[in-house]
């Protein structure tokens, strides 16, 4: 393959981590029945330029555009995933995340210069920013079925060191503090959120802060950032262990167009609703009929857990989606019986507040409604 200064990420990417997307290459390589040694040989490179790429010294987004999409499609064409190309790019994006937050430290970034601020954020996205963090496979990466026997001891996932997790969430919490303007509104809640992963007792005092700050707003005009501040600082509030404030936001959440933010974000969040946004102004949109509602619904069944600190959030969201879509159940038979199930369980929990108790009454009336 070719070597040009010219890369994915406008630069030469010195200063960049590959450990996110060098992993995802490594399972992609393994799921094609490929050592690293085969691979080298099919692409031609030499064999250290492969360990380079899988241990995230050599950042895949250092290389030149061309020879990605060519490494991407010779991987696919050798057995890998066809979704390979896509897992590949969504893990370079990750990459420039933790990059980004590992070189600054405490230092800022300009907000149109920062990888949190070029985007909404897929669920996708973020589980693979965290996963060095929270060790936790992200559910895309599941179809790589490693074909090629293990070599001894080998890490599960991509490894963060702790001084370089430390360098990522002081850099959050320094941009947190300091993006105060309209036009940083989406770098400022997308770092909010990732601190929620971050156990140290001085980030929740932080955390307890910011939702002091941001707790109570609701959608006012045509602006959404006041609800979604509140929100990013309950759900990271609730992550690192205190689901108090999430209740708090959920009751904030029920005039109707917070339900309809509220409803938009999630099927973005999963790929319910399939467009790229760049900012969350598309979260005030009426037409929340133009997508389906079907993911969303298995989405959330399957984290109706009674011990999730998230609960409130989910059930009502669940609760808000089919209340919006009396069909959706109608037309899905096959997700009547664990829904009913689900049900079940949270009822006898024992862990629903009085207004989960009226939410999970509302969903068990739509279920017989639906079977009838």
């Amino acid at each position: 393959m070719t070597r040009t200064s010219a890369t994915r990420t406008g630069g030469r990417g010195s200063h960049s981590t590959g450990v996110v997307s060098g992993f995802v290459l490594k399972l992609a390589r393994q799921s094609a029945g490929l050592t690293q040694e085969h691979l080298a040989h099919a692409l031609p490179v030499d064999v250290t330029t492969v360990q380079g790429w899988e241990s995230g010294r050599r950042p895949l987004a250092a290389m030149n555009a061309g020879d990605f999409l060519r490494l991407a499609s010779r991987l696919t064409w050798l057995g890998a995933p066809s979704s390979t190309r896509r897992h590949l790019t969504e893990a370079m994006e990750a990459d420039q995340v933790l990059s980004a937050g590992v070189s600054a430290g405490d230092k800022i970034t300009a907000a149109g210069r920062h990888p949190l601020s070029a985007g909404v954020h897929r669920r996708t996205i973020t589980n693979l920013i965290t996963w060095p963090i929270t060790g936790a496979l992200p559910h895309q990466l599941r179809e790589f079925t490693p074909k090629v026997p293990r070599r001894g001891p080998v890490a599960a996932g991509p490894v963060l060191p702790a001084e370089q997790r430390v360098r990522f969430f002081d850099h959050l919490i320094a941009i947190a503090e300091r993006s105060t303007r309209s036009e940083e509104a989406l770098l400022r809640r997308q770092a909010v959120y990732l601190l929620g992963f971050d156990q140290r007792p001085e980030v929740v005092n932080w955390l307890r802060d910011e939702w002091r700050r941001a707790g109570g707003r609701r959608v006012r005009g045509e602006s959404i950032t006041g609800l979604l501040e509140a929100r990013s600082a309950s759900v990271a509030l609730a992550s690192a262990g205190e689901p108090a404030q999430l209740h708090d936001f959920v009751e904030q959440t029920a005039d109707s167009r917070a339900e309809v933010a509220n409803l938009n974000y999630w099927a973005y969040w999963i790929g319910d609703l399939s467009d790229e946004q760049t900012n969350d102004a598309f979260m005030l949109s009426d037409d929340t009929q133009s997508w389906t509602g079907r993911r969303l619904l298995d989405h959330l069944l399957d984290r109706l857990d009674p011990e999730s600190p998230h609960l409130p959030l989910n059930l009502h969201t669940l609760h808000a989606l089919v209340a919006s879509r009396p069909a959706l159940l109608k037309a899905r038979p096959d997700a009547r019986k664990p829904f009913g199930e689900v049900l079940d369980r949270l009822a006898s929990s024992g862990n629903l507040t009085g207004a989960g108790r009226d939410q999970v009454a509302g969903l068990r009336y739509a279920l017989r409604i639906a079977d009838h």
